[in-house]
């Protein structure tokens, strides 16, 4: 069934899933606040610098106007930075109806309100059916149909299901769940996770040190998810396993970018100007450390890549404090072992 879906920022996130939701037959609206990008996108077709290879098809509507973006739709794809999401959401409320369906597929969370970014959609709009897209999917491979599997979350089933009929196909496989805090909180922890991964890469540590990273790191993200109400399963899912194996391992990671920089010694803001797009992870740590203290949960690993981004610690200090912590034990011993 032919849909009429409008996504909310053009950079290649948005592009990708747009060009997704064409090939499924759906009228797709591609929307974004900056000119001189709709206006390349027209000229183009494409991202040169960013999806050289990814080419938008002729039938994407490509606009700056929100209300042509937003009137009218059966859903509303949030693909905009995690920074820009509650600004979006103001300016979209006057042209949504009750019942408004919305997809977030952004990662991160609001660090002054420490919401996730669906709570923060709702917020804005209470009225408006809310839901997360999340996994592991990077645009430069999802553009170009590469097999892809990640998760829907909503509250209703019948939304989670109307979202999977719109976005899957054979080579873009989703899931649906009802836990929307667990892909949320997934989705953006790992990716304060990957700026460490990165930053052993950059450190040239090796692969058993980011092995144990990435293990103790989703262990973290699993106590504070857990802690925030979402379900254990879905932190060994796509959005929590899932999502932290890809963002931690590829090159197409601008997070893990980020912090192979910093492992070389770059400082977190020359890092993220050498990126040149937003590093969620950089966002997110602050906001992931608030969380750990508020709900009493241990983070180390979270608490000193904090320390190595906005304080004065080298990532090598980062690293040997991290194993020169007192024993622990994997797994508590019960009573009488």
């Amino acid at each position: 069934m032919s849909r009429k879906v409008s996504v909310l920022g053009a950079g290649t996130w948005g592009t990708a899933l747009a060009i997704q939701l064409t090939e499924n037959g759906n009228e797709v609206t591609l929307w974004s606040k900056v000119e001189k990008e709709i206006t390349a996108l027209k000229a183009d077709r494409k991202h040169i610098v960013n999806l050289p290879h990814v080419e938008l098809p002729d039938s994407v509507i490509l606009t700056t106007d929100l209300k042509e973006a937003c009137v009218d739709k059966d859903i509303i794809v949030f693909a905009t930075a995690s920074p820009y999401i509650r600004a979006t959401a103001q300016s979209v409320k006057e042209f949504v109806p009750d019942g408004q369906i919305v997809v977030n597929v952004a990662k991160g969370i609001e660090e002054s309100t420490l919401m996730t970014l669906t709570e923060v959609i709702n917020d804005e709009i209470p009225t408006a059916q809310v839901a997360v897209l999340s996994g592991p999917s990077h645009a430069e491979e999802v553009g170009r149909d590469i097999p892809t599997a990640i998760v829907v979350g909503a509250k209703k089933k019948e939304v989670a299901m109307l979202i999977q009929d719109t976005f899957m196909n054979d080579t873009f496989r989703i899931y649906i769940s009802p836990d929307v805090t667990g892909i949320e909180l997934g989705g953006s922890l790992k990716n304060v996770i990957a700026l460490a991964a990165g930053v052993v890469d950059g450190l040239e540590l090796g692969d058993n040190t980011k092995a144990a990273l990435m293990t103790r790191g989703l262990t973290e993200i699993s106590r504070l998810g857990v802690a925030m109400g979402g379900n254990l399963e879905t932190f060994l899912g796509l959005s929590g396993m899932g999502d932290l194996i890809v963002t931690c391992t590829s090159l197409h990671s601008r997070n893990h970018n980020a912090g192979y920089l910093i492992g070389k010694g770059y400082t977190m803001k020359a890092a993220m100007e050498e990126v040149k797009q937003v590093v969620e992870g950089v966002n997110s740590a602050r906001a992931a450390l608030l969380l750990a203290n508020k709900y009493h949960v241990s983070m180390p690993i979270v608490e000193q890549i904090n320390e190595v981004l906005f304080g004065d610690k080298t990532a090598k200090e980062a690293l040997f404090e991290l194993f020169a912590r007192a024993r622990q034990e994997e797994i508590n011993w019960s009573d009488g072992q």
